[in-house]
């Protein structure tokens, strides 16, 4: 993982963090974009980690790691083994849930967004999710 090569343009980042910020507002913890190689560290809220780069950076990388495997079951839920799509319907979102907070993920492509949050309704956390699955699929990443 390396810290001198952004995965995304500064605009790119700055509109994912954008969209979180505007559906989610002072619940949102953080945003991470990766891809299957790397990660950015887009936002994270003051008071987390006491407003270190590489300390909020080092929180992620457990982060990124776990929810890097999300590549293969969208892969594995849109078209099994048998190549035919689940009974669920397409693939949209994960949502893992804690007793303080949730951790959101997003693929589009090869590349993908994870966001922390703060408790909150699940029909926030669909809005934001849809809204950064169509930037994901529908820009590049320079």
């Amino acid at each position: 993982m390396t810290e001198s090569t952004p995965t995304i343009t500064r605009s790119v980042a700055d509109a994912l963090v954008s969209t979180c910020r505007t559906t989610l507002e002072d619940s949102l913890r953080s945003v991470v974009h990766f891809t299957r190689d790397d990660f950015d560290v887009l936002y994270v809220r003051r008071n987390l980690h006491d407003g270190d780069e590489a300390a909020a950076r080092a929180a992620s990388a457990g982060l990124v790691e776990s929810e890097r495997t999300g590549f293969g079951p969208r892969e594995t839920y849109n078209a099994g083994a048998t190549g035919a799509t689940s009974d669920f319907g397409e693939y949209e979102f994960t949502l893992r849930v804690f007793s303080d907070g949730f951790v959101g993920r997003v693929v589009g492509g090869d590349r993908g967004v994870i966001v922390t949050t703060d408790e909150l309704e699940l029909s926030e956390f669909e809005e934001m999710e849809v809204a950064l699955r169509r930037m994901l699929e529908t820009t590049t990443a320079g």
